[in-house]
């Protein structure tokens, strides 16, 4: 009689069991808790390399003209030569000059011979007088006709000077060492006194130029900037800003910049192209790597992580700038924040987290 009641026990702890191995495989696994890399932050001072390509010029450079109206007659150097100082560059015709000079010349050798003659006529006037041989009168003559040929003379010389000069006018000389860098005019064309004929770069100190946006011109006083050569670049020179213009170029929308190279290496010749390097120190910001970046409602954002409660949450950020393997963060972050550097694509709000090695405190 017992028999059928302990098959009913059997059944009854079969189907328990049955049950309970139904109800364990249906229990949600728990989901597994992401690991993350987290950095604490500290303002540094930012740090930010500019690279520019520009050319060598020089430092000054003059246009060339000449003095007086006239046909151009002959030529003796053009762009790309080098000249000296008072090396004679062009030649105008001075048919007109040269024939005023010999005038003057002419005259120069009259008014000498008639202050000879006024001064021998006065010499004898004087011996007269002095033996009452003479009138007074006679005499008074003589040596008016001595002062008047003085100043004849005088007259003369300076008219000499003048023809001498506006002979010079007919030649354009060299006013310094340098490079030839434009002609505007040449043989058989006729120019205007002042009209320029050629251009010179004078040797000396150069400048390499560059035009760069007005947006990297950062304030206060800028720093020195390292310059070399495109095609070699252990070709090296470094200088100061020496001019930045006040305007903006409306066609570019860049500003150009000079940076003073008082003693450049050889191979920095006029027309060179050069790449100057500066780095720029701002104001203390926050530095990150680029896999710390995510997004909120479009903005840059970063996830915080709370060492409370190991949650992170999603703040909003404002950058300053990328750099290479690196991003500046203006504003969003405080000295002490925990960063999630790396395993944020997975993350929610409010979500725990576990953190992995690597981790910095």
């Amino acid at each position: 009689m017992t028999f059928p009641f302990v098959r009913m026990a059997l059944v009854a702890a079969m189907a328990v069991s049955s049950l309970t191995a139904c109800s364990d495989d249906e229990a949600p696994a728990p989901k597994p808790v992401p690991r993350v890399r987290v950095e604490t932050v500290a303002p540094k001072p930012s740090k930010s390399e500019i690279s520019l390509t520009g050319s060598i010029a020089a430092r000054t450079e003059t246009n060339l003209s000449f003095r007086t109206s006239g046909r151009i007659i002959e030529r003796l150097v053009d762009v790309g030569d080098a000249v000296h100082k008072g090396q004679l560059l062009a030649q105008m015709d001075d048919e007109v000059q040269q024939a005023d000079l010999a005038s003057a010349h002419a005259t120069l050798s009259a008014a000498n011979a008639d202050v000879s003659h006024a001064t021998a006529a006065f010499a004898r006037q004087q011996t007269l007088l002095r033996a009452n041989s003479t009138a007074q009168t006679t005499y008074d003559l003589a040596e008016e006709n001595l002062k008047v040929a003085r100043s004849a003379l005088k007259s003369a010389e300076s008219a000499l000077t003048n023809a001498e000069e506006t002979l010079s006018y007919t030649k354009l000389t060299a006013e310094a060492d340098g490079i030839v860098t434009a002609r505007d005019a040449d043989v058989g064309e006729t120019v205007q006194a002042a009209q320029a004929v050629f251009s010179v770069a004078v040797d000396g100190p150069r400048d390499a130029v560059f035009d760069i946006y007005e947006s990297l011109l950062g304030s206060g006083e800028p720093p020195d900037v390292t310059v070399s050569l495109a095609s070699d670049p252990s070709v090296v020179a470094r200088g100061p800003v020496r001019e930045i213009a006040p305007t903006v170029d409306r066609q570019t929308g860049t500003v150009r910049v000079k940076v003073g190279l008082d003693r450049p290496p050889a191979g920095m010749t006029l027309a060179s192209v050069v790449r100057g390097t500066v780095s720029l120190v701002g104001p203390p910001a926050f530095t990150l790597p680029p896999t710390a970046l995510a997004a909120s409602g479009g903005k840059p954002a970063l996830w915080i992580f709370d060492p409370a409660n190991t949650t992170v949450s999603l703040r909003t950020v404002t950058l300053a700038e990328y750099q290479t393997g690196a991003m500046i963060i203006a504003t969003g972050l405080k000295a002490g924040d925990q960063v999630v550097v790396d395993g944020t694509k997975l993350l929610r709000q409010g979500q725990t987290v576990m953190l992995s090695e690597g981790t910095t405190p």
